[in-house]
């Protein structure tokens, strides 16, 4: 268990307005866009993983929230239940009996591919923690992970994870029900419409196209291999999509094609996409 210290008046505030935003929370790029500034302040990280117990598979299903471009290799092995750094976390997890916890790669984890992938990348501390499932305390209802290159956690993050913990909890949750309540309800209005397209907005295709991986956070070099154009013509795209959605920045312009539903059905394909 984490030693439990004061915490100074301006963290205090910190943290009440979190906890104040959290209600707010019921959308994914909601969820993605709280977890930054103030969040940031109480418990840095530029990867959050997320997972919550889906009563239709019967199993912890984890979404990845990254601010920072990631190789699709990483984020697949980060959303598995069966990778050997999911299994250590979890296990770790556990064996500090429902506290927060950290897992070092370097320290806790065999190499193998995702182990090495991630290490090279700079990142080695993780921090845990989640919640069991009511009157079942040997199955996981909500599972978080939160790291960042070269970070340096220590019993004071842990605190605060132990703390925010409720919160992030109810938000994801919530967020969570609420995708899945649109998505069925989409779905079913399509059917009756006979139409599964997006609601029309001034981007182009390609300009979707560039907002798909924008939305995976790939930098426009890598976007330019995917496309096979150049990085230039991807930052003229970028800064056309900001300026048509009026939006101060990628994670803005993502946010708000995602909900201008301007990413169609590859927006929907990602949000129900576990692994």
């Amino acid at each position: 268990m984490t030693s439990i210290t004061s915490i100074a008046p301006d963290q205090s505030e910190v943290l009440l307005r979190v906890i104040e935003a959290a209600p707010q929370v019921c959308r994914r790029h909601q969820f993605f866009v709280w977890t930054q500034g103030d969040f940031q302040r109480w418990l840095p990280h530029k990867i959050s993983i997320c997972g919550s117990y889906d009563r239709d598979q019967r199993d912890v299903v984890f979404d990845i929230f990254n601010s920072i471009p990631l190789p699709e290799s990483v984020l697949q092995g980060l959303r598995s239940m069966r990778s050997e750094v999911m299994q250590t976390a979890l296990s770790i997890w556990r064996k500090g009996r429902g506290q927060s916890a950290m897992l070092s790669l370097q320290r806790d984890v065999l190499p193998q591919p995702l182990t090495t992938a991630l290490t090279d990348l700079g990142y080695d501390q993780i921090l845990l923690h989640g919640l069991t499932r009511p009157g079942r305390p040997d199955e996981l209802e909500s599972f978080f992970m939160f790291t960042q290159p070269r970070a340096d956690y220590g019993d004071a993050s842990l605190q605060a994870m132990d703390m925010l913990l409720p919160c992030v909890h109810m938000a994801y949750q919530r967020v969570c029900v609420t995708e899945r309540q649109m998505d069925s309800g989409r779905s079913a209005s399509f059917i009756v419409a006979g139409q599964g397209l997006p609601r029309a907005t001034p981007i182009t295709e390609r300009e979707r196209e560039i907002l798909l991986w924008v939305r995976d956070g790939l930098s426009n070099q890598q976007i330019s291999e995917k496309l096979g154009i150049s990085a230039l013509t991807v930052k003229n795209h970028v800064q056309k999509i900001l300026r048509k959605l009026g939006a101060a920045n990628r994670a803005q312009a993502v946010a708000k094609a995602m909900t201008m539903n301007a990413l169609g059905s590859a927006h929907m394909q990602f949000s129900e996409s576990h692994y």
